[in-house]
Parts: structure tokens; C-alpha cells; sequence
């Protein structure tokens, strides 16, 4: 019985010996290098049975037979006359090994599954082994085509780990790259395929062995480029060169290897040799790769697949050939897969690979088309640093690929992200730095260019509109018309792009011209930059489009557009007066713009460019000098018709802006927009809509109710328009309803309550009108004014009411008679005593008002006293605004007025506190006008109100000093006034004192 270990070891010896003899064989033939690969992989499963539990004698020697049989059938190889018949020999005894293999015993393997596998795998190959060609000399080199080889080292990975435990197998092909151990037991130098040693545990078994004839005798190094020179020795070129190079004479030029003298330095391509490196280079490639991809798709640890990740960087780092190898074996999904694993360092070296395959323009374009280009832009995010960088470098890489570039900008939030990471220096100077470069590689898609000024990256854009071409000039600028600027973006287009669109507009196409319109309207809508726009000139541009320039077949209204930015300049609330039109010196306020504007307006048709010319005069109204240069053009030009025209328009929009530039010229041609608007059809009825509670109150109602307020009140032709159209009830119920439900359902809520109110008072300036008195007295206006003082939160209707009640009380006086007593009819009876009658001696008696002396209501007479609106007057003198107490007090003085009993009126004044209001309403306010008003009632006080009256006055030393001013400094009634005060205070000289000197 031979020991297991004897039979191994022999048999391993004989292996050795077979692939030497391959090694140095003179007859080159490629069949012999498959034969020598096939024993190599064979040595491994030969240790691996050595060092098994189980016994496999019969096994090594059945092996040990075949072996003997193949040595011997190479040796033959060595006499060119048997090499035919030994080949076609030979290629049976590998299939008999392959039997041999097949019958090992699985419990052999234990529970090393991979080795199951490996071995599997291996006989299956050998047994199905045929030599396809038996030519002497080596075919010529064929074309790559790796996805179409024969699988000669496919495995399976399913127990990775278990597999990297047979330390048999691990011991003895612990080698870097494809080295191997030749006969004399030295270790081969490293192919100079990858630059450095595989990390990949197992790859090195799969490899075919390093024969000493590829080595270089100068570099000890695989060669690139064999060639043979004259002593028969072949070299590296690259390196004969190198030692030919070190001779100055070409007869002092030897063989390194043999010292023979070469004659000549010529070179022959040993194409043979060179082939069969090739050959060797790219089988050993393609198996590493399929050990790869056998990992990859098995892959069941992170070290397993990061490792065959790692292993294919390695291979990547070579040839160009190996890239494409990688790629045509489908290995690119697969490697993908990886970008979605947990694993940080995982997910950075399927980044770094990716890189690498993308290196050229057909890489780089697979790689985009395979990869999920979200995921790449969703690890710009990553809290792994490397990852973060690993991903930045691929989408620099991709990002230079002009095709790629729009895809790349395509992902949702990508852009955003590259312009985060740009922004962000200071937390990461590389990633800052290579986000810019990638955002600067996207810039060649317009479409991009696009997205980067959406999300706050305005420079691109800007750039290619002041730089760029025709075509991109128009496309910088259409975007610029589209969208959405923030105020700072809003600031810098301005400073950059004002003059690069203003010329556009000046000198460019149609279609140029549209484009920079657009967006100059955009620029000029944000207020602060209207002085970069006026500097740059675009008042004098939009003026002459406006005023002089005429396009014709132009598929756009020039002076529209220009309409709208000459509104947007002169409503950002620049001086006019510095404003130049034109070359000829006028300004933006001069009579010229005036008389162009309301020209185009009453003679143009286009809704949008009458809303911005209205837009304009409302801007200049501004000012009161432009405002009666405004009013006196549309007076005479009956421009007023167009714009009492246009209330009624179906553009809403429009409909507003004339009413409120009516609104704001009813100061100064009231009268006449009055009586146009009664000559007018439909009107004034049309501007009266009463909303119902499911309705929301529009702008239109709103201003539409405060034009009909602010026209002149003394007009008897209009109120009567509106009573004869029995707007008032409708106007009543209105009011009603807002103060019983509280309605304001919109923001124009206040202000068309402000308008309906308003129209009320316009009633009680003409009441001499008995239609109009008639009204008041039904509706029992007194009450509802008084009410409105307090149940409201507007100023504006606290005044008004306050101005109605002044207007309605100065009535009293005149309404306020003696009641007349009827004088009974009794029936005498001549059977009755004298002193017997059916009626009473004693007649009930009316009472007076003290105050108007006749008999008073708050229906019938206005008595601010019968409707108790004295004590709400007075409460709206406390009020901050100054209007309010300013009406309030003018309606109280018409209780002080020397038509009515002024001692009494003061007694039931004083009675209410009257002085102290309006000695608070003096420390308050200082304007002139109220102040003449608060003396005049002070006065009246004082003069009336007796002791009380001059003592609470006189304590005030801030009231004294504010008459002693007035005295010094108001105006001649005013001054009067507090000259009177003081004397009633004594506090000035009087000439009926008598002085003893």
C-alpha cells in the first residue's frame, strides 16, 4: 500500500515536470500552452484531495496513470515528425482526466461547497476538451471576443467565506497577478497587465501559468512587444532599443544574453510569440472577470463583493481591451446593482469603477445608460465623505460628454444640489470645487443653463445672454421672461442684463424684440431695480416705442409691453422731474408725456395696453401739479367719456383702473366726470352692486362705491340719479347686513363698506331738496350715523358719520319749531253747571330742546341731543386720528353756534365733560386747522360755562403754554382766539382794571 501522500506528491512532481517541458518545448504550438493550463488547474485539485479526511488513492492513481500517459506523449512533441499523432493522443488523455474527476466522491470535499463546484466545473470542461486546430506553427491572432468565449474557468460562489478557508489551496497559489512557480522553483516576475496584486482571495488558482519564454532576458518582465535580433534571442523592443542605444558603434553592439556580436540592429516581430502573450493575457483576463462576476451575482458579505469590486479595478487599470472586456460581458448592470448597497465602501468602489469604465466617450455613454442616474445624485448627500467624492468625480467625468450633460441636469433636485455643494466651501473645498467644474460642464445644455438660474445660479445665464450667440441670447432671454425671481436674483439680472436686453430690443428681430420685452417687464415689476434700468436707459427706449416708433408686420404690440414698463418705472416711486424722455430735454412729468399718453389711451383699442396707460397717469397723479395737468387734458379732449366708457368693460382689471383714476381726478374736474357720467346709458345704477352673503366683494365694488362717494356731495343731479334708480334701500340693507353678520369676507370688505357710507353722506349736503329731506327723515339718518360712530372699526366711516351728523344738526335749528297747540271743541249743554265739561281744563304739554328751542327728534329735526350722538362725539375725540377729531369736533360745534341757545347748550355740555375732551384733543394734535376749532369751543366755554369752565381750563399749565404759542405764533384768527382765552384766564391786561401807582 503506497501512502496517499506518495502517490500526491509524484504526481505533482509529474505535473511540474510536464508544464517545464511545455515551457521550453522548441516546437511552438498553442494546443500544448491549453494542455500545460489544463495540468496547472489540475496540480490544485490533486493538493486538495492530498489533504482530504477521505480516501482517494484510487483517484491519484488512476491521475497518476493518465499523467505518466501525457508526459510521455509531450516529450514526443519535442521530434516534429510525432508531434500530429501525440497531439490528437493527447487530447484524450485530458478527457480521461476529466472522467476522473467527474467520479470523485462529493463527500470528499467536506463542506468546502466552492470546491465542489470549482472541481465540477473543471472536469466538465475536460471532458468535453477538442483540440480545434493542430497546426505546427501558431495561427494568426484573431479579433477579441470575450463575450463568446467558452467558459474555461466559470465557478460558483454560493459559500464565498467557506471556500476561503481550504488553506491548501490559498497556500499554494498565494501569488501577485498572474505569477506562477516555474520549474526551477523560482518565483515568476508579475505580468505587467494591472499595476498591483489582486485583493481578490482566489483569482490567482484560475490563472494560467507565466512560461519563462514570455519574459523579457533584460526586464525579467512579461513582454509587450517580443522581437527577435540577430543571435536568435528574443526581447522586449522597448528594452533592446534601450541597450542598443547605450553602443556608439553598430560593431560594437552584442547579444545581452549570448555576447554574440550583432552586425545589424534590426528587429523581427516574433508575431508568433507576441500572439500567444496576447492569447495568455486576455484568457487570464476574462477568467479573473468571470470570477468576478461569479462574486458580484453571489455576493453574500460586504469584504465578498467589495473585494470583486476592488479586483476589477485592478483589471480596468490595464488595457484599454480590459474595459471593453468588462463592458461586452455584461458585466455593467450587475456592477450597478452595487450603487444601491448599504455598505459605504462598497457603494465608493462601484463608484471608482464606473469611473473607470466611463474614461472614454463610448463608456461613458453605457455607463449612463446603465446606471440610475438619481442614485448618483442622491449620494451627493451622503454622510460618507469618500462616497460623496467617489460620486462627484463619475458625474465630472460623465458630465464632459456634451450628450450627458442634459441628462445629468434632468434629475429632479440634481442642479440644486451641485449649486448647495458649490456654495458650500468652506465645509468641503474639494467637493465645492468639483461641483462647480461639473455645473460648468452642464452649461452647454440651455436647458440647464435654465434650471441653474431656477434654483439661484443666475451667472450661466447671464454670461450666455451677454455673450453668447443669436440663437442663445434668445433663449437666455425668453427664460428671463418666464420665470420666478427671488429679489436677489431680481437685482443682479438687473446690473448685468439691462443692457444687453435693452439693445434687443432696439436693434433686434421679432423675435429678439418679444423675448427682451418679456423679461424687461419681469426686471422692471421688483421696485429697487428701476434706478440700474432708468440709468441704463430705458425710459427714452420705451418712450419712443411708446411715442414714435412704428413696426409693422411685428407679431406683437410693441407699445403694450412698453406700456407696462414704463408703468412698472414710474410706479417704483422714482422723482419724476429727473426722469428724461427723450434727447430734446423733456421729462417724464411734462406736458409731452402727458398729452401721448391719454392720446394713445382714448384712441387705442387693447385692453392690456389701456390698463398700463392708465397705470402710468395713476402714477403721475402722484403729484398734484402733474395730476391738474392730467385733469385738465382729459377735460379737454373728453378723454373723461372713454374713461367713464371703460367702467363697465368686460375686462375687470381694466374697469378698476379707470375708476381709480376717475377717483383720483374728481378733486379737480368732479363737476364735470358728474355730469358725464348722468349723460352716460347705465350709469350711475351700474356702479352700485350689492353682494349677497355667498358673494365676495370684488375690487371692482369696492372702488366702483367709493367714486360714486367722492364726487362732489353738492351735485342735486346725481343724488337725485340715484334716488330716482332706488339705489338707497339697496345701500341701507347692504349696510345692515355688514354690521349685523360682521361680513368681511374679502380685503375690499372695508373699503367698499367706506364707499357705501359715503354715498349716504352725500344726502346730507343737499336736504334742502324735499325728495332728499323726505329720505333723510325716513330712514332716520341721525340714529344710523350716530350708530355708525362706534360700531365700526374704520376711520374713514367714523369721519364720514361725524361729517353727516355736522351737516344734518346744522339743519336742526331751521327744522325745530314751537309745537302749535289746537284749541278743543267742547258741546255745550244748557242742563250742565258751567263748571261741568266732557274735557279736561289741563292740556298735556310738549317739551321743548333747550338747545333749538322748538320741538326736536332725531327722526324729524336731526337733534344730535334727541339721538343721543353728543356723548359718541365726544368719545371720538380721544381718537388718534386726526380727521376723526377734527369732524367729530366740527359736529359739535354746531351746538355752539349763535343760532341756537349757546348757555344752555354749554350747560348740558359741561354737564357731559365737553372741555376736558377737547383740552385733550389740544395736548394731542398741533395741526392748525383743528386747533382753530378746539379754541373757538374753548372760547365759548369760558365765556359762558362760568367758574367751572375757567377752572378747568386754567389748571392745564400745558394748555396755557400751548394759547401763550399760539398767541405768539398762529395765524390771525387763531391768534385772536388765544388772546381772548387768556383773557378769560387773566392773563391779559384788561382796561377796566383800575391800577394805583
Amino acid at each position: 500500500m503506497v501512502p496517499i501522500s506518495s502517490v500526491a506528491r509524484s504526481l505533482l512532481d509529474t505535473i511540474s515536470e510536464i508544464i517545464a517541458s511545455v515551457e521550453y518545448t522548441e516546437v511552438e504550438n498553442p494546443n500544448l500552452v491549453e494542455i500545460g493550463s489544463y495540468l496547472h488547474r489540475v496540480s490544485a485539485v490533486v493538493t486538495e484531495l492530498q489533504n482530504s479526511s477521505a480516501d482517494a488513492t484510487n483517484i491519484l492513481q488512476s491521475l497518476s496513470k493518465s499523467i505518466d500517459v501525457a508526459k510521455e506523449l509531450v516529450s514526443r512533441c519535442q521530434r516534429r515528425s510525432e508531434v500530429r499523432s501525440a497531439i490528437e493522443q493527447l487530447e484524450g488523455v485530458i478527457k480521461h482526466i476529466g472522467e476522473d474527476l467527474s467520479s470523485i466522491p462529493t463527500s470528499t470535499y467536506g463542506n468546502q461547497e466552492f470546491v465542489k463546484v470549482t472541481v465540477a466545473s473543471l472536469s466538465k470542461e475536460m471532458m468535453s476538451f477538442h483540440f480545434g486546430v493542430t497546426q505546427i506553427q501558431l495561427p494568426e491572432k484573431k479579433e477579441l471576443e470575450p463575450q463568446t468565449e467558452t467558459n474555461l474557468y466559470s465557478i460558483g460562489f454560493e459559500d464565498f467565506e467557506q471556500s476561503t478557508q481550504s488553506s491548501e489551496i490559498s497556500r499554494l497559489n498565494q501569488v501577485e497577478q498572474f505569477g506562477s512557480t516555474n520549474r526551477r522553483g523560482k518565483r515568476s516576475p508579475s505580468s505587467r497587465i494591472s499595476g498591483s496584486s489582486t485583493s481578490f482571495p482566489h483569482v490567482a488558482q484560475y490563472m494560467e501559468p507565466q512560461y519563462d519564454t514570455f519574459f523579457c532576458p533584460l526586464t525579467k518582465s512579461i513582454m509587450d512587444d517580443p522581437v527577435t535580433v540577430g543571435s536568435g534571442v528574443t526581447y522586449d523592443k522597448k528594452a533592446i532599443t534601450e541597450w542598443y542605444e547605450k553602443f556608439e558603434s553598430t560593431s560594437d553592439v552584442v547579444c545581452p544574453k549570448t555576447g554574440q556580436k550583432l552586425l545589424k540592429r534590426e528587429l523581427s516581430t516574433n508575431m508568433s510569440l507576441k500572439a500567444t502573450i496576447e492569447e495568455w493575457k486576455e484568457r487570464n483576463v476574462i477568467a479573473r472577470i468571470k470570477v468576478s462576476k461569479e462574486a458580484l451575482s453571489q455576493a453574500s458579505s460586504e469584504s465578498m463583493a467589495f473585494e470583486a469590486l476592488k479586483d476589477l479595478q485592478i483589471i480596468c487599470n490595464g488595457k484599454h481591451n480590459n474595459k471593453l472586456m468588462v463592458r461586452s460581458m455584461g458585466m455593467l448592470p450587475l456592477i450597478a446593482k452595487f450603487l444601491e448597497y448599504k455598505d459605504g465602501n462598497v457603494k465608493c468602489a462601484t463608484l471608482e469603477l464606473l469611473l473607470l469604465l466611463a474614461e472614454d466617450d463610448d463608456g461613458k455613454k453605457v455607463v449612463a445608460m446603465t446606471v440610475n442616474m438619481p442614485i448618483i445624485i442622491r449620494m451627493l448627500s451622503s454622510n460618507h465623505q469618500p462616497v460623496r467624492h467617489a460620486s462627484l468625480l463619475l458625474l465630472l467625468e460623465l458630465s464632459t460628454a456634451q450628450s450627458l450633460s442634459k441628462i445629468i441636469g434632468s434629475v429632479t433636485g440634481g442642479i440644486l444640489m451641485l449649486i448647495t455643494m458649490k456654495f458650500r466651501e468652506t465645509s468641503d473645498a474639494f467637493a465645492s470645487e468639483k461641483a462647480d467644474e461639473i455645473l460648468r460642464n452642464l452649461e452647454g445644455s440651455p436647458d440647464n443653463v435654465k434650471r441653474m438660474a431656477d434654483n439661484g445660479l443666475m451667472e450661466p445665464l447671464l454670461n450666455h445672454l451677454m455673450e453668447g450667440s443669436e440663437v442663445i441670447k434668445l433663449k437666455m432671454a425668453t427664460y428671463l421672461g418666464e420665470m420666478c425671481l427671488g429679489d436677489d436674483s431680481q437685482i443682479q439680472v438687473a446690473k448685468r442684463a439691462s443692457l444687453s436686453l435693452i439693445k434687443m430690443v432696439y436693434d433686434g428681430n421679432s423675435w429678439s424684440r418679444k423675448a427682451a420685452f418679456k423679461a424687461l417687464k419681469q426686471i422692471s415689476s421688483h421696485r429697487p431695480n428701476s434706478n440700474v434700468l432708468v440709468e441704463a436707459g430705458i425710459v427714452r427706449v420705451m418712450a419712443e416705442e411708446l411715442f414714435t416708433r412704428t413696426i409693422y408686420n411685428e407679431q406683437m404690440n410693441s407699445k403694450k409691453e412698453a406700456a407696462a414698463i414704463l408703468a412698472n418705472i414710474l410706479d417704483s416711486g422714482l422723482d419724476l422731474e429727473s426722469i428724461q424722455v427723450n434727447s430734446s430735454g423733456y421729462r417724464i412729468s411734462s406736458d409731452y408725456v402727458v398729452y401721448n399718453i391719454i392720446y394713445l389711451l382714448k384712441n387705442s383699442t387693447p385692453d392690456e395696453l389701456n390698463i398700463n396707460l392708465i397705470r402710468a397717469l395713476l402714477c403721475l397723479t402722484k403729484s398734484q401739479k402733474i395730476s391738474a395737468a392730467i385733469a385738465s387734458v382729459i377735460e379737454e379732449t373728453e378723454a373723461s367719456y372713454k374713461l367713464i366708457e371703460l367702467i363697465n368693460n368686460a375686462n375687470e382689471e381694466l374697469g378698476v383702473s379707470a375708476v381709480k383714476l376717475l377717483i383720483r381726478l374728481s378733486p379737480y374736474i368732479g363737476h364735470t366726470l358728474t355730469e358725464r357720467l348722468c349723460s352716460t346709458s347705465g350709469q350711475p345704477e351700474s356702479l352700485i352692486e350689492s353682494p349677497t352673503e355667498t358673494t365676495r366683494i370684488k375690487e371692482k365694488q369696492a372702488v366702483s362705491a367709493n367714486f360714486l362717494a367722492k364726487l362732489p356731495r353738492e351735485s342735486l343731479t346725481l343724488n337725485l340719479a340715484l334716488l330716482s334708480k332706488n339705489l338707497v334701500p339697496a345701500i341701507l340693507e347692504t349696510i345692515s347686513h355688514m354690521q349685523r353678520s360682521g361680513v368681511r369676507t374679502s380685503r375690499y370688505a372695508n373699503y367698499y363698506f367706506e364707499g357705501l357710507v359715503g354715498i349716504l353722506v352725500r344726502f346730507t349736503t343737499t336736504l334742502y331738496d324735499h325728495q332728499v329731506l323726505l329720505l333723510a327723515r325716513n330712514n332716520n339718518f341721525t340714529l344710523l350715523f350716530s350708530e355708525l360712530l362706534t360700531k365700526t372699526s374704520s376711520d374713514e366711516v367714523q369721519r364720514l358719520s361725524a361729517i353727516a351728523l355736522e351737516n344734518l344738526s346744522t339743519l336742526s335749528i331751521s327744522l325745530s319749531k314751537p309745537p302749535k297747540v289746537k284749541k278743543p271743541k267742547y258741546i255745550k249743554l244748557p242742563f250742565l253747571p258751567k263748571c261741568a265739561s266732557f274735557g279736561s281744563s289741563k292740556h298735556k304739554s310738549i317739551p321743548l330742546c333747550p338747545v333749538h328751542r322748538g320741538a326736536c327728534s332725531s327722526q324729524d329735526t336731526f337733534c344730535l341731543l334727541d339721538a343721543k350722538a353728543v356723548e359718541r362725539l365726544l368719545a371720538c375725540l380721544d381718537h388718534v386720528n386726526v380727521e376723526v377729531v377734527g369732524a367729530a369736533l366740527s359736529a359739535i360745534c354746531t351746538l355752539l353756534d349763535d343760532n341756537v341757545d349757546v348757555e344752555k347748550s354749554v350747560s348740558i355740555l359741561n354737564g357731559l365733560n365737553t372741555i376736558q375732551f377737547v383740552l385733550n384733543a389740544v395736548r394731542e394734535h398741533k395741526q392748525e386747522d383743528l386747533r382753530q376749532k378746539s379754541f373757538w369751543v374753548i372760547e365759548r366755554f369760558l365765556m359762558l360755562g362760568g367758574e367751572r369752565s375757567v377752572l378747568d381750563v386754567s389748571q392745564d399749565g400745558l394748555i396755557l403754554s400751548a394759547f401763550v404759542c399760539a398767541f405768539h405764533h398762529g395765524d390771525g384768527s387763531t391768534r385772536q382766539m388765544a388772546e381772548n382765552i387768556l383773557t378769560y384766564l387773566n392773563k391779559m391786561p384788561n382796561s377796566s382794571t383800575n391800577y394805583i401807582t
